[in-house]
């Protein structure tokens, strides 16, 4: 008897341990189940009795756990109901408790503007120099330290990465490279930057970094850049670091070793579309981090940032204000602060009113702005020369005219809007000094010049592409327009061990030369079998007909592959190409017919395209994707 008491003692005090958490959080103990409180408890006090060998609770407790194993549900449904009894009692007596509240999703991020402004406040006046030249003199005039991580976290979620837009405030905002010059001062035209290649091109400058696989070490590129020199080396380490903390860092705190790929020559670092390489990347990041498959957020936030501040107007109609450009400058840590303040006032983000359906950048943080006959804009580039959106031709003032860094204008014609006016006074026209001597002066307070200005004959200028076999000779007025439509649009050679760049004709022709042996030709109209390797992941196609080159693209996801074909030429190309791709196991099919999209080589990441998902369970036997494809010359859908 003294032994089954002794029992019950242990087997209480393990209970007591157990529930001890339970109790100081509610207050009352949780009842157990039906096996611990009603069958154990029984079966162990008649079990030690009639076994007053055994050697104590363990025993007996394993004796009553396969004592329940062999019982039918009839013989535990007395147990099962009695424990229900007191669990019924138990919640019906207990307090329902109160949820603790869920903590805020935090935003990691690499994008540090402080990090990037404490840099450039050292650099000496010929590196700033060396900045300007390679054409990110904008980014000379950042003022801005911290992202706001709630913002970001709220324009995240608007963010759609697939029509690459902002849907806020009931509208969908469409975000272009020409948006990335407005608020950054980065180039939106030029050469695209392709960030791939063979790896011996840049082996030496691996070394020179101390390139591991994680990346380039961030601090190693700060010292590099507090060394006084501006030669080639500081430029290379200085886009390095920009690019690794502003323009697109990635999910990891080093900067991307991928980079030196379009740094290997410094002389054209100028010339290329730096505008549609922030914007890509950060759809990309973007993605990725939807995806799960990364924790931290990379591309530029703070575009995102800026570009909300001065889309969407809050308060009250203001009068006008200068509007600097690129926005970038014109947003410090006191104005910042000043418009978070008129978010909480109103009720929070995306209570105010979007104001660049026509792209009015520029008019956000004061309130909205209306446009009437006469539009009386002030422009105050702090540094007009270093921005591309404002490029110099010819464009001659006298020092009595710009003193004090504004210009002010009058412009009658309502049908243009305040920004192609800006772009148009400083970039379409040249104004002579003929000109110059004829202006009508109606102002000259402070520093402050107004002047109605006569537009000259428009300067002509031959396209960007010239060296790719474009001959167009057009306007300034309109080399923006021909050069987004161009055919002679660069395209990059879609292997990796080849960095040719052309016209898509060259390239065809290029790879016909070249590489005839790396891809697959084809008939248009005509099934083609198409088997991807286990560790393959594209398969250039060219049509016999035309040599046009495509792409057949296999991406690795959680459940399968993705498979899309698109087609190698400029992004401007209307011509899209219908195209059917079938995989089969079995008497199962998968199959997807859909248009081609137009990219300037081969593809990084996911694309927003269509694409055919591939379970793994439809791989062969050796790990390989069979795959049967068909492209048509004809536009029909269809064609079958």
């Amino acid at each position: 008897m003294m032994m089954v008491i002794r029992n019950e003692q242990e087997h209480s005090e393990t209970e007591g341990s157990r529930t001890k958490k339970k109790k100081k959080q509610d207050g009352t103990s949780r009842p157990a189940c039906s096996w611990r409180i009603v069958f154990s408890r029984e079966f162990i006090k008649e079990y030690t009795a009639s076994h007053p060998e055994s050697s104590g609770l363990k025993a007996a407790t394993k004796a009553a756990s396969d004592a329940w194993k062999l019982m039918s549900p009839e013989e535990k449904a007395k147990y099962t109901n009695r424990a229900r009894e007191v669990w019924d009692k138990y919640l019906s007596t207990t307090p329902a408790r109160i949820p603790k509240p869920r903590r805020q999703t935090k935003l990691v991020t690499r994008c540090s503007p402080g990090r990037l402004l404490n840099v450039l406040q050292r650099l000496t006046p010929d590196q700033k120099a060396a900045v300007k030249s390679m054409g990110f003199g904008s980014i000379l005039n950042l003022r801005c330290r911290t992202l706001r991580r709630s913002l970001c976290l709220w324009l995240l979620e608007k963010f759609n990465t697939v029509r690459r837009s902002l849907e806020i405030c009931g509208e969908r905002i469409p975000l272009t490279p020409r948006d990335v010059e407005l608020v950054m001062g980065l180039a939106s035209s030029g050469k695209d930057v392709v960030n791939s290649g063979p790896d011996e091109l840049i082996a030496e400058l691996r070394k020179k970094y101390n390139a591991t696989n994680r990346g380039i070490s961030v601090r190693l590129l700060e010292e590099r850049l507090a060394v006084p020199e501006a030669g080639e080396d500081f430029k290379r380490s200085f886009l390095l670091y920009v690019l690794g903390t502003l323009i697109c860092p990635t999910a990891r705190l080093d900067v991307s070793p991928s980079f030196l790929h379009f740094l290997t020559n410094m002389d054209v670092v100028h010339q290329y579309n730096w505008g549609k390489f922030l914007l890509d990347r950060l759809v990309r990041e973007v993605a990725r981090y939807r995806q799960g498959k990364q924790r931290a957020v990379g591309g530029c936030l703070l575009f995102l940032q800026l570009f909300y501040y001065e889309s969407v107007a809050v308060g009250e109609p203001s009068e006008l204000s200068p509007a600097i450009f690129p926005c970038l400058a014109s947003w410090g840590e006191e104005e910042i602060s000043e418009r978070e303040k008129q978010e909480r006032e109103l009720g929070g983000y995306g209570c105010g009113e979007v104001v660049c359906k026509e792209r009015g950048l520029g008019i956000g943080m004061l309130g909205y702005r209306t446009q009437t006959d006469s539009i009386h804009s002030a422009i105050m580039p702090p540094e007009v020369e270093n921005y591309p959106l404002f490029e110099q031709v010819g464009y001659q003032a006298g020092e009595d005219q710009v003193n004090g860094g504004m210009i002010t204008a009058e412009v009658t014609d309502d049908s243009y809007s305040f920004f192609r006016f800006c772009k148009g006074l400083l970039i379409m026209y040249k104004l002579s000094d003929t000109g110059r001597e004829n202006m009508p002066i109606s102002g000259n307070e402070g520093d402050t010049v107004c002047v109605d200005i006569e537009i000259s004959d428009p300067v002509r200028a031959p396209c960007r592409n010239a060296q790719y076999g474009c001959t167009e000779i057009v306007d300034y007025t309109k080399r923006k327009e021909h050069e987004d439509v161009c055919l002679c649009s660069p395209c990059a050679c879609p292997l990796r061990k080849c960095h040719f760049i052309g016209s898509s004709t060259q390239l065809s022709e290029h790879f016909s030369s070249k590489h005839w042996d790396s891809g697959r030709r084809f008939q248009y109209n005509s099934p083609l079998p198409v088997t991807l390797n286990k560790n393959e992941a594209c398969l250039v196609l060219q049509a016999e007909k035309d040599g046009i080159l495509f792409l057949l693209s296999k991406g690795t996801e959680s459940i399968g592959h993705t498979v899309m074909i698109t087609c190698i030429s400029p992004s401007s190309s209307k011509e899209q190409y219908l195209y059917d791709i079938v995989s089969e196991r079995g008497n199962s099919c998968l199959r997807l017919k859909s248009y081609t999209n137009n990219y300037p080589g081969r593809i990084e990441g996911s694309p927003p395209v269509d694409f055919l998902l591939v379970p793994y369970c439809f791989l062969n036997s050796t790990g390989k994707l069979d795959l049967e494809m068909c492209i048509w010359n004809s536009t029909d859908i269809g064609a079958d």
